[in-house]
């Protein structure tokens, strides 16, 4: 089997050294297996995406030699392949709408405003005719996905972590996850196992953080009949204070490395010492 990967950013800043090192682990594995490499554009959030950060990124891959196959799946292009899955979710009776905001929810949890919260499902016993009322007036909602029903449904699932083997998916620690809202036709969870899917991915390489998220994922997958990629979670590059690289904290960029005289040689020498450490 060839092997397809794919690094699928989201343009929300400039590339740091964070991504260029999940990049070129995705890029290094396709291409010692003769694979292919994809790069995704995952733009769906239009409240913090930026054109510019979107034309910098295959900018800043083709400095680095890290040269995608194929053309950019942009997913802001291909709403309507992601609202088709979720008319194969709502067939199934598993979508509900769900008004609360977030402040409501972290009441109702007890919870600072704005922390990490797993959604308690106030809005799931909400009667029909509640709900097409409220619907009808024009109040605000998302769509979450009823996990409770959704996991009957798919049955016992697994999926293959390359450092663990096979584990036992949980897709209920996530909760009632939200698939879509009015400001984002479809959401994160929905659009990378479409788009995996879609274009063959075989081995999604990417960060630890993401890993909780294939629980969930890996459910999608099992509701919407679509094949099952073997995941390779890789640790975070983190600065000599051990905090995680991150775009909101401004961290050095590909492109101001650049401007500052640093080769792109020096770069992936350093991505290659990172990885033997690691």
């Amino acid at each position: 089997m060839s092997i397809v990967t794919r690094f699928a950013p989201s343009p929300t800043g400039f590339l740091h050294c964070g991504h260029a090192y999940s990049a070129w682990v995705g890029f290094s594995r396709a291409r010692a297996a003769g694979g292919r490499f994809l790069l995704r554009l995952e733009d769906i959030d239009s409240g913090r995406c930026r054109p510019e950060f979107a034309a910098a990124i295959p900018e800043d891959l083709s400095w680095l030699g890290l040269i995608w196959d194929g053309d950019i799946r942009v997913q802001s292009a291909h709403f309507p392949d992601y609202e088709a899955a979720l008319e194969t979710l709502r067939g199934q009776a598993l979508l509900y709408p769900c008004f609360c905001t977030r402040a409501e929810i972290a009441q109702a949890m007890g919870a600072p405003h704005g922390a990490a919260q797993r959604y308690p499902g106030i809005c799931r016993a909400l009667p029909p005719a509640a709900r097409a009322a409220r619907i009808a007036r024009g109040d605000a909602y998302a769509l979450r996905l009823d996990v409770a029903a959704a996991v009957p449904r798919a049955g016992a699932l697994k999926f293959f972590e390359e450092s663990e083997g096979w584990v036992d998916a949980a897709p209920a620690r996530l909760g009632d996850v939200v698939l879509a809202r009015k400001d984002a036709p479809a959401s994160y969870h929905l659009c990378v196992v479409h788009d995996d899917a879609l274009q063959g991915v075989t081995h999604v390489t990417r960060g630890e953080d993401l890993r909780a998220a294939t629980h969930l994922q890996v459910l999608l997958q099992a509701l919407l009949d679509l094949p099952r990629p073997v995941y390779a979670h890789h640790r975070l590059l983190t600065d000599a204070n051990g905090r995680r690289l991150a775009k909101r904290d401004r961290d050095l960029t590909l492109r101001d490395m650049r401007a500052a005289g640093v080769t792109a040689e020096t770069v992936l020498e350093r991505l290659g010492a990172m990885d033997k450490a690691g």
